[in-house]
């Protein structure tokens, strides 16, 4: 359901939450999320122009959050870079129908209960988690989280 550059922006700014205090550079970035690089620059630039990254340039910069990770949802990295997108009227264009039919209107629910959950969920609640598994992080390495 959710789009590659979602995927992307999501594991980018769950690496940043990790340490909201500091900025992250490209290539660590890279490295640690497994987004290539040049994608990765597409990505945060769009987080860059939602409000939700700021960039740091030059020795020791690097991207960070401008938000404190608690006030950033999973919809709202989302829909920086690739909104989920409800369902509002005929997708076939069919003048007669001027509500959805059964089958959009069922499909727009599921969209709708999508929005939902995603905004239930924060960045800090993701690095903050109590499960054995830490996101973007093998148990072979050592993760500073």
């Amino acid at each position: 359901m959710l789009s590659k550059t979602a995927e992307y922006a999501l594991r980018a700014t769950v690496l940043m939450a990790r340490e909201p205090e500091q900025t992250q550079s490209a290539d660590l970035m890279a490295e640690v999320t497994k987004v290539p690089r040049r994608y990765l620059h597409k990505v945060v630039q769009d987080l860059i122009q939602a409000g939700l990254v700021r960039s740091q340039p030059g020795p020791g910069g690097g991207y960070g959050l401008v938000r404190d990770p608690r006030d950033i949802t999973i919809l709202d990295v989302v829909n920086a870079v690739a909104p989920l997108e409800r369902i509002t009227h005929c997708p076939l264009g069919l003048t007669s129908h001027t509500s959805l039919c059964p089958l959009h209107k069922e499909l727009d629910d599921v969209y709708a209960s999508a929005q939902t959950a995603l905004a239930r969920v924060t960045l800090a609640q993701l690095v903050n988690s109590s499960s054995k598994i830490v996101s973007l992080c093998d148990v072979k390495v050592s993760c500073n989280s």
